[in-house]
C-alpha cells in the first residue's frame, strides 16, 4: 500500500511537468491568477510565520535535507541492486514532492509576462540611448559620492551595520509603492544567510528560499554592497523570479529611499551595468568615460572585485554552470547572459527621466 502511495506521488512529476511548460506559453494567465493571485498570499503567509525568526528557518531546512539525503543514500546504497525499482520508486517520489512545492510557492513566477511589458517599456535600445543615460548615472553618482565625501578620490564607506542595512531596505520599498502599488513590501523576511560562506566561495550574494519565502544575503559581502543584494532579493521575494527583473527593481528601490547612502548604493549599481554593456558594444566609448567617473565611486567598484577575487577557487566555473543550466531550465534562455537585460530596462526606464 505504501509503496503504491509512492509511485503515484512520484508519477504526479508527469502532469506538474505539463503543466509548467503548458504556463509558459500563458504568461498572461500566471500573471493574473498565480503572480498577482495566488503567490502573494503564499509568500505572506510564510512571511507571517517565518520572518520574525532572527534565523534563517531555510537554511536549516535545506542544511537537515542534506544531511537526511546523504544518510539515506547510505542506508539504502544495498537496495541500488536488491530493490532497485522500489529505490527509483523512493528517489522519484521525493522529487516529484520538491518539484511540486518549488513551483507551487514561488517558481511558476518564472513564466509571469516580462517586466518590460507590465511597465510599458520597450525591451531594446540604441548604443546613443545607453551612452545618455550612463553620462546621466555618471553625473549623479559622481553628486552623490562628492555630497557624502567632500573628496572625489575618497570611496564611500556607509555608516551602518549590516543588520542595520536589512533593517532599513524595507523603507526602499516604502517609498517605492507610492509609483508602483504592487511592490508594497509586507511583512518582511530578510536574514543573513547562515551559508554565507560556501555562498561567497560558490560566488553569489545572496538567494531567495522558494520553500520558505525567506530573502538571504551574504553576509561576508562588502556594506557597500548591501543595500543593492538586499533589495534584489526582497524583488525574488516579491515575485520577481528573473535576476534581470530583480537587479532592475532593487535598482529602483534602492535610489528611492530617502537616506543618501542606499542612493548611491543603488545609482552607482545601475551605473555599473550600463558601464558594462557600453564595454560590450563600443570600448573607445567606455574607456572616454571612465575618466568622467569619481576616482571614489572607482574605488568601491575595485572593493567589490578585491573581495571577489579573494575567494576565486576552481570549484566556482562549475557552480555557475550550474546555476546556468538552472537558469535556462526556468525561462531565461542565455543563463546568466541574461542579466544585460537589466540595462534594456535602466536605459528605457530612465531616458526621459531627471535624476
Amino acid at each position: 500500500m505504501l509503496k503504491n502511495k509512492k509511485l503515484w506521488i512520484a508519477l504526479l512529476i508527469i502532469p506538474m511537468y505539463i503543466l509548467v511548460k503548458v504556463s509558459a506559453k500563458f504568461p498572461d494567465t500566471v500573471e493574473v491568477v498565480y503572480s498577482n493571485g495566488l503567490y502573494p498570499v503564499i509568500s505572506k503567509l510564510f512571511r507571517y510565520t517565518l520572518g520574525w525568526l532572527p534565523f534563517s528557518f531555510g537554511d536549516l531546512l535545506y542544511a537537515f535535507g542534506i544531511i537526511y539525503i546523504i544518510r539515506w543514500l547510505i542506508l539504502n546504497v544495498k537496495r541500488i541492486w536488491k530493490d532497485t525499482i522500489g529505490w527509483l520508486i523512493d528517489v522519484f517520489a521525493t522529487t516529484s514532492v520538491i518539484f511540486m512545492a518549488f513551483h507551487l510557492f514561488w517558481g511558476f513566477n518564472y513564466y509571469r509576462n516580462p517586466l518590460h511589458k507590465n511597465l510599458n517599456l520597450e525591451d531594446d535600445y540604441t548604443t546613443e540611448q545607453l551612452i545618455t543615460v550612463t553620462k546621466n548615472l555618471i553625473e549623479k553618482s559622481n553628486t552623490i559620492q562628492l555630497q557624502i565625501t567632500k573628496n572625489d578620490s575618497l570611496k564611500v564607506e556607509l555608516p551602518f551595520t549590516k543588520s542595520e542595512i536589512l533593517a532599513l531596505t524595507p523603507k526602499s520599498y516604502e517609498a517605492l509603492k507610492t509609483d508602483f502599488p504592487h511592490l508594497e513590501y509586507h511583512p518582511k523576511s530578510l536574514k543573513k544567510s547562515l551559508f554565507s560562506v560556501p555562498l561567497t566561495y560558490m560566488g553569489f550574494s545572496g538567494y531567495l528560499n522558494p520553500l520558505t519565502s525567506e530573502a538571504q544575503v551574504d553576509y561576508m559581502i562588502p556594506v557597500y554592497k548591501f543595500p543593492t543584494t538586499a533589495a534584489h532579493e526582497v524583488a525574488h521575494q516579491l515575485g520577481y523570479a528573473k535576476e534581470n527583473e530583480a537587479n532592475f527593481i532593487g535598482f529602483l528601490a534602492t535610489i528611492s529611499n530617502t537616506n543618501i547612502y542606499f542612493k548611491y548604493s543603488g545609482y552607482t549599481f545601475g551605473l555599473r551595468h550600463c558601464l558594462g554593456e557600453i564595454f560590450r558594444r563600443d570600448p573607445d566609448v567606455y574607456y572616454q568615460l571612465l575618466p568622467t567617473i569619481n576616482k571614489g565611486i572607482l574605488k568601491n567598484y575595485q572593493e567589490v572585485r578585491d573581495f571577489w577575487n579573494d575567494y576565486q577557487n576552481p570549484l566556482e566555473p562549475i557552480f555557475r554552470s550550474t546555476y546556468t543550466t538552472y537558469l535556462k531550465a526556468n525561462n531565461q534562455a542565455k543563463g546568466m547572459d541574461s542579466y544585460s537585460y537589466v540595462v534594456a530596462l535602466l536605459v528605457n526606464y530612465l531616458e526621459n527621466k531627471t535624476l
